[in-house]
Parts: C-alpha cells; structure tokens; sequence
C-alpha cells in the first residue's frame, strides 16, 4: 500500500466528500423495527466490544433497541454467513474482523459467501501486532534477531493463536520477506502461547500489542518491534518493523474490526449509520479508550473501507497462497 492510500484507508479522515452532499437525506433514514447487531466472535474481545460500543451509541441515538448477537465459530464465518442471508434494510449490522472479512477468503476452501455480499460500513478501531522474544534469544533488535534466525534455520519455535490467525500470518509474512523459517507451535488463542514464550518452551511469537504489553512493561518478554506502518504511542520508542530492515520496507500489519451490512442496504441507511459511526468515533472519550486498548479509531467512508478492506484481502492472499496454507470451514 502507498503512502497516499495508507492515509485514505487507515487514517481515520474526517472529510466526508461523499457524505456530506447529501447529509438531508442520511437525516430521512431512521430505523423501523429493532436492529440486530451480529458479532462474529464470542463475548468479550475487541470484536465483541466495539459492537456493543455502537449498539449502545444507535440506540441511545435513535430509540431502538439494538439486540447484540454473539455468533462465534467457524473463525467468525458463521456470523458473517448470517448477515449475508438478512435482509438488506439497515436493520441488520456485523461487527467483523481482519479474520473473517480478509484472511478466510483465500483461506478457507468451502467458504460459503463472498465480498461483494456484503457493503463496508467503516472501521471502528486498529492496532499492532507485536513480535516478542524470550529473554534468553540473544537480539535486541529486529536486524540481530534475523541474523540470529539465518544462523538456526528451522530450529526455532514460535507460537500462534491458531492456524491462520492474524499473529500467525504475521510470523508467515514476516519469514517470506526476511527468507528466514522457524516451526510453529499452534494454540488456541495467544494466551496459551503467550505462556509457554514466557516459560521459555517456544522462542519468539508475534501477538496482539493489547495483550502482550503487560509482559512487555514487565520485561518478561523482550519487545522488538511493532508490526503496523507506524509507531504505536503505547511504545513510542519501539520501531515499526518496516523501519529496521530494508527487506520489511512493505510490511504493514494492523488487526482492524469494522462493521458492514448485507449487500444491497438502501444508500439512506448506510449514510445514516455511517456518519452515526463518525459521531462515535470522533468523540473524545470514545479515542481515549481505543487507546487505553493499544489502539486507534479508524473511522473511514463506505468507499474508504470498502477499499480497505479489499486491499488487505489480495495483501493475505498472497501471504497464504506463498505459505500453502488451505482449511475447510469447520
């Protein structure tokens, strides 16, 4: 991604060019009977938080309940498949991820919707990954632990949250630039892994900065870089990873949860909804907690995120696809 499209995607611009020619119209567009807002995750992650997050915001706004529905499994595909079958009035939302809006499209053989089924709303919230080392690694900085890496090929260990999560693809994306290779150790979820990196038993993983930054501040784990384009203010002074090595010059990982609706949803209403999503994510309070959780309000235009979320669609494409990695939705 360029530097120009990386400001329009990510950035969280508050022009509205598309938007604001029209803002009687997003005004005509209320709800007519209760809204369902389906999260494609179990309760209490990011996922399910920030769709909470804007079920209160609608209904506080507009009066209607917003019944939040936590539909997990399947990587979040199970939930997605729901939205794609509603009807497209407005009155239906998903709150989904980097997981099940990009990855599992080249991921999955048997997946059973696809993009263009559903319209991007706009990003509520993104962060790093970060890549952690055990203290006993001898690097102290991305260049030292390639070096390190070149010097063992295959005999390290890293752990993962699961087959073609996010932290793995990281680590998979990250070995392909550097042409370095380590083993795998998969978990389920990144606290698993995370506690046997600190009981020395796998080397190095890469994790969500959100839950790893306790370790990180307590010097259990030894930090080296972000995996995002730029710095995270949580760790000003840890590099990006795109900063240490010309090899990494493109590498830019940020896990991002957004919300979209079934395809076909009357421009009123995605208007409506959207400029409400700004309304949230500008706000002052609603930035303090996104970075109390290691992240960053990524509000964007439906044409903005739709463009998005179709480049990070080909960016895991192309890191799968290299790695050979394919399931089936299970």
């Amino acid at each position: 991604m360029n530097a120009i499209t990386r400001r329009i995607a990510l950035a969280a611009p508050l022009a509205l060019p598309a938007l604001a020619a029209r803002p009687a119209r997003a005004q005509e567009w209320r709800p007519s009977q209760p809204m369902r807002m389906v999260v494609a995750a179990a309760p209490g992650g990011t996922t399910d938080i920030m769709g909470r997050l804007l079920a209160a915001h609608l209904q506080a706004r507009w009066g209607a309940p917003v019944v939040v529905e936590n539909k997990g499994g399947g990587g979040g595909t199970i939930a997605t498949l729901d939205v794609v079958r509603a009807a497209p009035d407005g009155h239906t939302l998903l709150t989904g991820n980097i997981g099940p809006q990009a990855i599992a499209y080249s991921l999955f053989r048997n997946l059973p919707y696809r993009p263009e089924q559903l319209q991007p709303v706009s990003n509520m919230i993104r962060g790093p990954n970060v890549l952690v080392v055990h203290p006993s690694i001898p690097a102290r900085s991305v260049p030292e632990f390639v070096a390190h890496l070149r010097a063992h090929p295959g005999r390290l260990t890293y752990g993962t949250a699961g087959v073609g999560q996010s932290p793995h693809l990281s680590a998979a994306w990250f070995h392909q630039l550097t042409g370095t290779s380590a083993q795998p150790a998969h978990y389920r979820g990144s606290a698993r892994a995370m506690l046997d990196l600190l009981a020395g038993n796998i080397q190095f993983m890469f994790d969500n900065l959100t839950t790893a930054i306790q370790h990180i501040r307590t010097e259990r784990v030894r930090a080296l870089a972000v995996t995002s384009a730029d710095r995270s203010a949580q760790l000003p002074d840890l590099p990006a990873l795109r900063e240490t090595m010309p090899e990494l010059r493109d590498y830019d990982v940020s896990t991002w949860f957004g919300i979209f609706a079934p395809a076909g949803i009357p421009r009123p209403a995605l208007t409506a909804i959207n400029l409400e999503m700004r309304e949230l994510l500008t706000r002052e309070d609603t930035r303090r907690r996104f970075a109390e959780m290691g992240g960053v309000a990524a509000y964007g235009t439906p044409e903005e995120f739709a463009a998005f979320v179709r480049h990070e669609i080909e960016k895991w494409g192309a890191v799968v696809r290299r790695e050979g990695l394919q399931m089936d939705v299970s």
